[in-house]
């Protein structure tokens, strides 16, 4: 597959999430059982269109792996464990939070990544990304200073990635706050300056250069 999207994409960089260039940004974890989260996510119905994001599943949040997740990555503090679905297969913006984030990948799928060192005065432009492939069945702990957004699919299918992070990231803003970055609870976002959807909702236009799209 990924010589395939490296075929098909010559002006994009790509990576494997499995290989050491992948350790700048976050890590691979290994031997967690993944039957249940898999089997329950093939359950959630896809939207005809676009991207859907539910930060908090119930049915994620009750299997045995999201407590492992609660303990093992997040010191037991308070875990949402969410998914991010759908079609989509433009860069469109990137967004961090100020804790790490564990991904569980139920299908194959593209990540765009960079480092919040690469922004400069709020902007950074595209070519500081990299392509990282992450395969279906694969989970990986993505760190707070990596920049990240919604996967791209490598099919008609779509994609599907689990999202576990500390309960309340990603919801709206219970209180007013001078940083215009700050676009929900621990959710700080910078949209391609062609994502004009996300600029009216009110996102800051952050990245500049090519919107990337993923071609398979």
């Amino acid at each position: 597959m990924i010589e395939l999207l490296k075929a098909k994409n010559p002006e994009i960089e790509f990576c494997d999430v499995r290989e050491a260039e992948f350790s700048k940004y976050g890590r691979v974890i290994e031997n967690l059982d993944l039957g249940e989260i898999q089997k329950a996510g093939e359950k959630i119905p896809y939207p005809q269109e676009g991207t859907t994001y539910l930060p908090s599943v119930e049915e994620f949040e009750t299997l045995a792996i999201a407590k492992t997740i609660q303990n093992e990555f997040f010191g037991t503090l308070p875990t949402q464990v969410g998914y991010c679905f759908g079609y989509s297969n433009f860069m469109n913006a990137t967004e961090w939070h100020f804790s790490n984030e564990i991904n569980i990948a139920l299908t194959d799928q593209i990540l765009f990544l960079a480092t919040l060192s690469d922004l400069e005065n709020g902007k950074i432009p595209s070519s500081k990304f990299k392509a990282f492939y992450f395969p279906r069945g694969t989970v990986i702990e993505v760190y707070s200073t990596t920049l990240h957004f919604c996967p791209c699919q490598v099919s008609d299918a779509g994609f599907g990635c689990v999202v576990a992070l500390p309960k309340g990231t990603n919801i709206p803003l219970e209180v007013e706050v001078e940083d215009p970055v700050l676009f929900r609870r621990n959710k700080w976002i910078l949209a391609h300056e062609e994502n004009r959807a996300l600029i009216e909702k009110g996102v800051v236009s952050g990245i500049t250069g090519t919107n990337y799209q993923i071609k398979y």
